[in-house]
């Protein structure tokens, strides 16, 4: 085997790899003599089938074996050799041809191509300042959650109109995308509360207006973001049967309702209820804390990224952003940008992405933050939560599926090292009103 770098750049290398055919036809031969013993050919007693005769028969499979072990041991000594540390996984390029190879004809060359994963000084979080958004909790933020409460526990009485908004229509329901049921797309005697956005969108509005004993057609659209990947931005079918239509009754907020819930009296309730609230109003504070850590972060670090690695990440982002203004029938026009400056906004969202992901991997890797297995269960449990009656299918998706599981794992350890970093920077309160305490940060000027 022979190296030889061809290009060397900062976060970027080239080397050919080069194995003579006289190398792969030794391989092949000493494959061969380990299978002799175990082959049995017709004409020939067992194990004694000669190595020419072998080669004859298996040589060409046996070649593109050691060809595929070649490459992988090519590309890992160039790495190892040269104390390489890749961003991403070494892209390999044939040079000659394949077929010439595995006959036997020529040399086996290829090409490796490495993208660096930069060096760079990680910044103390103790030097950073960070704001948080806080904001008190009034008594009509108490009445409205106890109303909102009141409103889940009523009671559904059986009504002759046709369905609005909030009623409760009970159904048997059987999906089909092309006229092909799928599964988990069957239900009888589902409850579906109206506007409670339990289904996907669309399905709830198609029962607005239904009365019972009627029978209707309802088509949707799965998201693009849908589990299921075979299924997303898939047309399908419901065909719904409605069996009964019940109106909500109105709940009064009093001690009976402290009891309907469990707990002694009024006071016990609204005690609990301020609790939840406290909860919430941490957890968007949190968020907007969790925005600004990263948007410090980002200005605290400068450094030259992997070519790759932004151009992945950028494809992943505009793929999306197609998706998303083809869905909506947009064009660039409607967005008041050309396609370039579009995709130069999304370029350096793509950079700083990159930028962060690899600040928050070696600030994890310098302080031993790690994501246990139990963690990524328990957030595979609530994601299943979320498709009701679909939960098995969801447990089975990610079983299978290690990119997914990543795509789990990944937020829980960026949650991690930015409660790592809030514990250490220097954290200024400001006092905002609820609706800017719970607005979408991802909506502020500078979100990527």
């Amino acid at each position: 085997m022979q190296i030889s770098e061809t290009l060397s750049q900062d976060l970027h290398k080239q080397f050919t790899v080069t194995f003579a055919a006289s190398e792969l036809d030794s391989r092949v031969n000493a494959r061969l003599e380990e299978m002799k013993p175990r082959v049995n050919l017709k004409g020939f007693r067992p194990g004694k089938a000669p190595v020419s005769f072998l080669k004859k028969q298996f040589g060409k499979s046996i070649m593109g074996e050691v060809v595929e072990q070649a490459v992988n041991e090519g590309s890992q000594k160039a790495i190892s050799d040269n104390k390489l540390k890749p961003a991403l996984q070494p892209r390999v390029e044939p040079l000659g041809s394949v077929e010439d190879v595995v006959e036997g004809k020529a040399d086996l060359t290829f090409k490796v191509i490495v993208d660096l994963m930069p060096d760079f000084d990680i910044a103390d979080p103790a030097k950073l300042t960070v704001e948080r958004l806080t904001s008190d909790i009034t008594d009509a933020d108490l009445d409205e959650a106890l109303d909102r409460l009141a409103k889940n526990v009523r009671n559904y009485v059986t009504k002759d109109g046709a369905a609005e908004k909030d009623d409760v229509a009970v159904i048997d329901y059987e999906g089909s995308i092309d006229g092909v049921p799928f599964e988990g797309g069957k239900g009888s005697d589902f409850s579906l509360t109206l506007g409670s956005n339990t289904f996907i969108p669309g399905f709830e509005d198609g029962l607005i207006g239904a009365k019972a004993g009627e029978d209707r057609d309802i088509n949707v659209t799965f998201p693009t973001e849908y589990h299921a990947p075979e299924m997303a931005d898939k047309a399908a079918v419901f065909k719904v049967a409605v069996k009964e239509i019940k109106a909500p009754e109105a709940t009064k907020i009093d001690d009976e309702l402290a009891k309907k819930l469990g707990l002694d009296d009024l006071s016990t309730l609204k005690t609990r209820v301020r609790e939840q609230l406290e909860n919430d109003y941490k957890a968007a504070s949190r968020l907007h804390l969790k925005r600004r850590v990263l948007d410090a972060l980002d200005s605290a670090h400068d450094f030259p990224l992997p070519p790759a690695m932004v151009e992945h990440e950028f494809s992943n982002i505009w793929a999306q952003v197609l998706d998303e203004l083809k869905r909506e029938n947009r064009t660039f026009a409607d967005e008041g940008k050309t396609e370039d400056e579009l995709k130069a906004e999304y370029r350096k969202i793509a950079e700083r992405r990159v930028r962060l992901g690899l600040v928050l991997g070696r600030l994890g890797e310098q302080n031993g933050i790690t994501v246990a297995n139990d963690e990524v269960q328990r957030a595979i449990l609530a994601r299943a939560r979320q498709f009701p009656g679909q939960e098995q299918q969801v447990f089975q998706f990610y079983a299978s599926n290690p990119q997914a599981q990543a795509e789990i794992r990944a937020p829980l350890f960026e949650d991690k090292v930015v409660d790592f970093i809030a514990e250490l920077a220097t954290v200024n309160d400001r006092k905002v009103d609820r609706e800017t305490l719970f607005a979408d940060p991802e909506d502020e000027p500078a979100a990527a």
